[in-house]
Formats: C-alpha cells, structure tokens, sequence
C-alpha cells in the first residue's frame, strides 16, 4: 500500500511529461494531489488504529504518518493555489504553458523525494531522498530564470549538496557501527532493526557521537538550522510563492524527521538522550537568535518570512534538544502549526507580490485599502506567526517553555523567551507598516478569487488549534512522545 502512496506523485511526473495545454496540465496535477492527500489520510489511519506497518524497505510509523500528512495536505494547498497564482503569471506574460508544465512537472517530483523520507525504512535510502528533495527543487527556486533566482538555486544546490554529504558520511559511520554486530550488510541500516534493544546496546558509541555531529550539521543545512542556514533566504525568496511554501512548510520537516531517526538511535543507544539533546538545543538557541537579528533588519517581505521559518525551526530544535514529554511534544505540534501558518503567510506574500509588483517591505503601503481580504489573513497570520493567542503557535510555544522550565532549563527558557520577544515586536512593526498608508497608482481588489478562501481555510485551522486539540490529534502526538522517548509506538 505504501508503494501506491508512491507512485501517484511518480506517475502524475510521467503524465505531466508530454502535455502542453494549461487545461490539462491543471486537472491531471490537482488531481494527483489529491489523491496523495487521501492516501496518506488512509495510511495514516491504519498506523494509528492497527499500528506501524512493515513493508521491508518502506515502513510507516506514527512519526513518519505526521510527516507524511503534512507533506500530502501542504501540498494540495499550494496547488490549489499554484492554479491561481501561475495562471495569473501564465496570463501576464512571464512563463509560458511549457514552463507552466515543468513546474507542475517538477511539483510533483519534489512531493515524491519527499514521501520518500518519510516512508523509507533504510537510512541509506533516506538518504538518497533527502538529496532527491535537492535536486527537484533547485529547479523550481531557479524557476523564473532572472539572475537573481539563478544565483539562488545555484547556492541552494551547492550548500545543500555539501551538508548532504556531511549526512552521507555520519550515515557511513553509523553503518560501521552496526555492521560489526549485525553482520549482515544489508539490516545494518534499516532503521526498524537498529531500534532492538539489542542492537542498540551493541552499536559503537563513539562512531556514534561522530556520525550524530555529521547528520546534525548536514541534514541540519536543510533544516536552515544556523550557521549553515545561507541558502534559505535566497531560495524562499526567488522560488514561485507556491514552492516557498512547500520549502518552508514541509521540506524543512523533512530533514529535521532525518535527524529525529538519527536522535533516536542515539537515545536508545548507551549514549543515552543528553548527548544529540544538547547539540538539539545548542543549535536551537543559535538559530533563534541569528533569524531574531535579521528579522529585525528586514528589508525584504518574503526573506523576512524565509527568516522566521529558521527561527520556528530553531523552536523546534529546541523543543527536541529540551527533552522531556511536555517539550517534546510541543515540538511536535510546532511542527503543524508553523506548517499551516507559514503556508498562509507565503501565500498572502504571492498575493502581495503580484499586485504590487515588489518584494521590498517599503514598497508596500495600504494593503488593508488595496487587498481587504489579503490584510485581514496577513494580518491574523502575523498574529499567529509570532505566537499569540488564541492561535495554535502559542500553545506549542508555551509547552516548550513550560518544558524548558519544568526540566530545570532556566537559562534556556530565559534565552528563548526573550528572543522571541524580540521577533514579535519585529515582525509584527514590519506586517504593519505593509497594512497601513497610502497606495497611489496600485488597482485595488484582490488577485485571485480563491485564494483568501484557501487561506482562510489555513487561518481558521491554526486558530482552532489554539483553542482545542482534537482526541486523534492529542492521541497521536503521545504516541510520537513515547517513541522518540523510548515508548512503543
């Protein structure tokens, strides 16, 4: 069944190839979402009733099913989206229906690499689709061909790739460490088998420490984790609004689910928790506050958003580095509501692009005259963003500081609390200084009919998070405490 989840994005990339004609290009991509969508709902659904399945080298646990539905749902909206948006610039002249193909095209093949992570049993394979995301969306960030969005998907390949191989090699290390007891080659990097007991009170704890340091600092370039965060900006800022938000939303969860598996490992090993919980929470706090000080000195609307999304990234960090069930389960829940907000965000940013024609913060006045139901969704999901109540932001914030607290972390809680201080006040002056003023010379009405009801639709649903967790969901999220933690699944 998990290959079937699979194959639907694959497949959509093989029909997608020989069309040409926006209406069919459109149903068949839309479709193919979802159908994805409703996969991952229904296999999601058996991990939750009947618990983890095993499929050899595909395996899905509730971990991987969060993920997956992120990944599934995120991409359904920013197609639904992208209909709108890429038919607007298909209509003003900038991108052809060819190049309206290879985006659909190239979605698609991105949504695939990244199920892929979240289905693959083997780290190996991991892997492999990890630098897979890479190399499919490199060409969506250089989409529009400027020098600009070029030079963006050029260094977003090149860092990208560097950190990888970084990852490779911790994934080697971890092989020699497993091999030596294992002895057979090919369960030395599956996942499921290095999670025995067994396994793990056997496994090398200095290969380990080594190999942990290595994924951290590779697959934490994909994070956007600081210092290796360079790439992020560029590549939010110079990809399609559509892509920004599968950037930001969901690939961004993806390499932090690579290096959870790696955590995990090491939890359960004789390293024990403390060790990758530390260096969680070192590279936390400095990604925090290295995306507080940019965000301060923004000049630019969607690099602004591309820098939260490192700092919401680094408050997942930290929420893992923390430890503890109440942190980690914040993180966890962070990990959704960052994911709807920041979609409605970049959304409202595409909004705001095309009607105004620039990216710089200065260059926007008036929103709220020109866009009413733009400002109103930017406006609640800036609100949301920086973590107010009632929305669901606020509630994971507090339990990773009520963990950080709870567990004895006062410096950390200290640290957090006041650089997020600081990006609220940030933030929020930058959000609305584009809503108020004048608009000379901008046509007033908004972009596209559908778009404020998709983002709407993301606004309520974070902001009924806040105010009440469904069974399923609290249920779902203890059961990804107690496996990161060492409980069953």
């Amino acid at each position: 069944m998990i290959e079937l989840l699979l194959l639907v994005p694959l497949a959509a990339t093989f029909l997608l190839f020989p069309m040409r004609r926006r209406r069919a290009i459109v149903p068949i991509s839309v479709s193919a979402s979802t159908i994805t969508l409703a996969m991952a709902a229904y296999l999601a659904y058996r991990v939750y009733v009947f618990g983890t399945i095993d499929e050899g080298l595909l395996y899905m646990d509730m971990l991987s099913a969060y993920v997956l539905l992120l990944v599934a749902f995120v991409g359904l909206a920013a197609n639904l989206y992208s209909v709108s948006y890429m038919g607007w610039e298909l209509r003003e002249g900038t991108i052809g229906e060819a190049k309206l193909r290879n985006f659909h095209l190239f979605f698609h093949l991105f949504i695939f690499t990244m199920v892929l992570v979240g289905v693959s049993d083997n780290l190996g394979i991991m892997w492999i689709a990890i630098e897979g995301t890479t190399l499919a969306s490199a060409y969506l960030v250089g989409f529009y061909d400027r020098d600009t969005s070029v030079e963006a998907a050029w260094k977003y390949l090149i860092i990208c790739s560097v950190g990888i191989t970084l990852a490779l090699l911790g994934t080697v290390l971890l092989y020699a460490s497993s091999v030596s007891f294992l002895g057979e080659a090919s369960d030395a990097l599956s996942w499921s088998t290095l999670m025995d007991p067994a396994v793990l009170a056997n496994l090398d704890v200095d290969l380990l420490r080594i190999a942990f340091i290595l994924v951290l600092v590779g697959y934490g370039t994909k994070v956007g984790l600081a210092p290796m965060h360079t790439w992020l900006p560029d590549a939010h800022s110079q990809a399609p609004t559509p892509v920004s938000a599968l950037l930001s939303a969901v690939l961004l969860n993806c390499a932090m689910y690579g290096i959870l598996r790696f955590h995990m490992i090491l939890s359960g090993s004789a390293v024990g928790p403390g060790f990758s919980s530390d260096l969680l929470l070192l590279f936390g706090i400095l990604s925090l506050a290295t995306a507080a000080a940019f965000i301060v000195t923004s000049k630019e609307y969607k690099r602004m958003l591309a820098y939260s999304s490192i700092e919401h990234m680094g408050i997942i960090a930290i929420g893992f580095g923390i430890g503890g069930p109440l942190a980690i389960m914040g993180a966890l829940f962070h990990m959704l509501n960052h994911a709807l907000t920041k979609t409605l965000l970049f959304f409202g940013a595409g909004n705001v692009l095309q009607r105004y024609g620039t990216r710089e913060i200065a260059g926007v006045r008036g929103l709220a005259s020109v866009m009413p139901a733009t400002a109103v969704l930017v406006a609640g999901g800036a609100l949301a963003i920086v973590g107010c109540p009632p929305f669901g932001t606020f509630i994971s914030e507090i339990m990773i500081l009520a963990g950080a607290i709870e567990g004895g972390d006062l410096l950390a809680a200290t640290a957090y609390l006041g650089l997020l201080a600081v990006v609220f006040a940030a933030l929020l002056y930058h959000a609305g200084r584009m809503l108020v003023g004048e608009a000379p010379g901008i046509e007033r009405g908004e972009v596209g009919r559908w778009r404020p009801v998709i983002m709407a639709t993301l606004l309520v649903a974070v902001a009924v998070l806040g105010l009440y967790m469904p069974d399923v969901l609290e249920e779902a999220l203890e059961r990804m405490v107690a496996l990161l933690t060492g409980g069953m699944s």
